[in-house]
């Protein structure tokens, strides 16, 4: 059994499942995405989505008409593998298609950006052997990335940051996707030792320094 935490974008509030890995995600059509299909390489007996982004995947699989691969989805921030800031670690990121033929990928890629549920495609370029969409929300702190975060935050990137204090120290925090008393603490905590301004506000700078401590520390 999984715990699967999704932020309801439509509430505002942190909704918790349990779910088998041959169980649909929550919110998904069917059966076109599993949470064995989203967890894919992660051994994370917990992961975190929300609403918005299992709804553009609907969106896009009824599109597309046929079954969609999924190389890569959700992937935790310790476990590492893309970028500090990556949105797989927000789960709401999803690399596809690497079984098709450049022009499927094509056309696949093309009608994701068409149908403008997702927050960005990335050009073939960037990712010529699969298709990414994501569902990421701003706007981010830094250039690119993570949004600010503070004291009543939730969400997916409010789970991404208690995930990756939780890799880098002992700040006995769980991972609700609640930016509450204790989030605070343990970030004031943080920004102390990395020699930041402990105001309890997770901007760029302390993102930055999160980010890269947490990513693939517990590869």
């Amino acid at each position: 059994m999984v715990t699967i935490l999704v932020y309801n974008n439509q509430t505002g509030m942190m909704e918790r499942y349990r779910r088998e890995l041959s169980q649909p995600m929550p919110y998904i059509n069917g059966n076109t995405l599993t949470v064995r299909e989203f967890r894919g390489k992660s051994n994370s007996d917990i992961i975190w989505t929300d609403r918005r982004a299992m709804q553009a995947w609907n969106q896009t699989r009824a599109a597309w008409g046929k079954p969609i691969h999924v190389g890569y989805a959700f992937r935790r921030i310790g476990e590492g593998g893309h970028a500090d800031q990556s949105q797989h670690y927000a789960g709401v990121s999803f690399d596809v298609a690497q079984n098709l033929t450049n022009a499927e990928r094509t056309r696949l890629r093309v009608m994701a950006a068409d149908l403008g549920v997702w927050s960005y495609v990335e050009p073939a370029h960037l990712t010529p052997t699969w298709v990414h969409f994501d569902a990421r929300t701003g706007p981010p702190a830094c250039a690119a990335g993570y949004p600010m975060l503070r004291n009543g935050s939730r969400g997916v990137y409010v789970a991404t940051l208690q995930d990756a204090l939780n890799t880098v120290g002992s700040y006995g925090i769980g991972v609700d996707g609640v930016f509450g008393p204790r989030t605070v603490e343990a970030v004031k905590a943080f920004q102390r030792s990395a020699g930041l301004n402990a105001d309890g506000t997770v901007g760029c700078a302390t993102w930055t320094a999160l980010t890269k401590r947490a990513n693939g520390a517990l590869r």
